[in-house]
């Protein structure tokens, strides 16, 4: 029976290049809408308007790519072996459950894209269906792994499950934070909350509490909109926001003199950042106090 490995090397490959433009998510206009080159024409990545997608230009019957929107009304739900992955509405012979069946019965590696905000996906590639359960209703849709070359990759399932399990964590850290970064990017408007920089690709989302302690959770007032540098510097206690939502630039900046980035930082000290106009995803002021703490003894 036919793989199409052809057009999913293709498919990744494409993939690789806009992920190395975009960074942790990719946009769907001016990216993903354009599909990739495949003998001649354009092959679509996914369907914006359903989950599961195979291309007409595949001669093969399993799906190429599945997706999760933001407003998926499916119940899609993280496992420890993957992620499940519900069947379409519908007879389970329907053309789409077809395709993600027969994705599992040739296992050829697809793409997994995760709605991180609305327009914008996390592509998880190369992913399995490891796991078909009719009865249920869903699939489990697993990492796989590149080995050989670079110009000869083979992709193929994980199957060792020490392996697996480790690879599985590593992807849901990866997805966890590219949603934690959609949503904060969208409170603060794709905006350093510090200088207000408006290039995607260097803003991140930044923890005010680790997401390893106990109140650190991936929640927007948890979090604030900075560009790499003032990440970095806020994540080494070199700049601190006060409960009050006022910046200080650490005394060892204040008295260093090197040069025009340094003074850049040193602007910001005794400003207020912008927070976001929702009051429910402004900073939350006592996860900031118990930051500003941190900062104030380093």
């Amino acid at each position: 029976m036919e793989r199409d490995d052809d057009l999913r090397t293709s498919c990744f490959g494409s993939l690789d290049v806009l992920c190395a433009s975009f960074g942790d998510d990719v946009p769907y206009r001016d990216g993903l809408d354009r599909g990739f080159p495949f003998r001649g024409s354009r092959v679509p990545f996914l369907s914006p308007q359903k989950g599961i997608f195979r291309a007409r230009a595949q001669r093969g019957p399993a799906a190429l790519s599945i997706n999760t929107s933001t407003n998926s009304p499916y119940d899609d739900e993280e496992l420890p072996s993957g992620f499940r992955y519900a069947y379409r509405a519908g007879s389970e012979d329907q053309p789409d459950n077809r395709a993600l069946r027969a994705a599992h019965l040739l296992q050829v590696p697809l793409v997994y894209f995760v709605a991180t905000r609305p327009g914008w996906y996390k592509p998880l590639y190369p992913c399995f269906i490891a796991e078909d359960h009719p009865a249920a209703r869903s699939v489990t849709v697993s990492p796989g792994r590149r080995i050989g070359p670079i110009d000869e990759q083979e992709l193929v399932p994980v199957e060792d499950e020490i392996e697996r399990k480790y690879v599985v964590r590593e992807m849901r850290v990866r997805l966890h934070q590219a949603r934690f970064r959609g949503r904060v990017l969208v409170a603060y408007r794709s905006s350093c909350a510090i200088c207000r920089l408006k290039e995607l690709r260097l803003l991140d989302a930044a923890h005010i509490v680790g997401d390893l302690q106990p109140s650190g959770e991936p929640r927007v007032s948890n979090g604030l909109s900075l560009c790499s540098i003032h990440h970095r510097a806020f994540d080494q206690d070199l700049v601190g926001i006060s409960p009050d939502y006022e910046i200080h630039v650490s005394r060892r900046l204040l008295d260093d003199d090197d040069g025009p980035m340094l003074e850049v930082l040193k602007t910001a000290h005794r400003q207020s950042i912008v927070v976001p106009t929702r009051a429910g995803w402004r900073p939350d002021r006592e996860q900031l106090a118990s930051r500003f703490e941190r900062f104030s003894s380093a």
